[in-house]
């Protein structure tokens, strides 16, 4: 048996950035590590400039998450103002870059992607070099320090998290549990999910790890270990797979 904390993730917008390049910003179907450490990190009220707190929390939980729907892939072209670059200036907000004279701002394209309508379910249990409790995380998703998103700051959570601690006999189990219909919630104003014929488990640990079978998983590495929150660099970690019939899903 493992303790874990488990927690709904929803919202008409949610962003879960992967590599980009260049002026593309892509977004993967489901929160990996560092979405999630991202948003513990908020509820915690650990600074991304807090080194010591940032790994701390990135060395004391492992994740797991279903996968409902990935919701509708959404893209946000626009244009960007960013002044040239210069060697000798540098600039702190976005309001000194705006700032700049007219003649050294520049235009650039951009894009930037979104799932429409995604459900997610996510389950977060301790190392062994674990300096923070369960209990702490359950309560700082509660009464979060900092205002939670879902990648960005235009993607608030619509429904509670409902965070809670679950012992469970395996990771499928823990990630299986019911919460609050969203439809319940909303009374009368129907959310309209489009849940695909299978849900999508992932996780880390070993392939074995999500129900014992270690023979049906998938696996490769994922980028999305944060090594420097500050400097947004991020290294690969070993990530399992199985897709799931949705009737057995449950």
């Amino acid at each position: 048996m493992t303790d874990y904390v488990i927690f709904r993730l929803y919202a008409p917008l949610a962003s879960w950035g992967e590599a980009a390049v260049g002026e593309t910003r892509p977004t993967a179907t489901y929160p990996g590590k560092g979405a999630v450490l991202g948003l513990l990190g908020a509820a915690l009220g650990i600074r991304r400039d807090d080194d010591a707190g940032q790994t701390q929390l990135r060395d004391s939980i492992a994740i797991g998450v279903k996968q409902y729907t990935p919701g509708l892939l959404m893209r946000d072209y626009h244009t960007v103002q960013m002044p040239a670059s210069q060697s000798k200036v540098s600039y702190r907000t976005r309001k000194e870059e705006l700032s700049a004279p007219r003649d050294t701002l520049k235009t650039i394209l951009s894009s930037r992607d979104y799932r429409c309508d995604g459900l997610w379910t996510v389950a977060v249990w301790l190392t062994p070099a674990a300096s923070l409790t369960l209990g702490e995380i359950e309560q700082a998703l509660k009464t979060p320090h900092y205002p939670l998103y879902l990648g960005r700051k235009s993607c608030p959570p619509a429904a509670p998290l409902a965070p809670q601690r679950r012992e469970c006999s395996t990771l499928k189990e823990a990630l299986d549990i019911d919460f609050p219909s969203l439809d319940e919630r909303y009374g009368n104003d129907k959310v309209a999910l489009r849940f695909p014929d299978e849900a999508l488990y992932a996780w880390e640990g070993k392939a074995s790890t999500l129900d014992g079978d270690d023979q049906a998983a998938e696996y490769n590495d994922v980028w999305d270990f944060p090594l420097n929150r500050r400097r947004w660099q991020f290294g690969p970690r070993l990530e399992f797979r199985r897709a799931i019939a949705a009737e057995e899903a449950r």
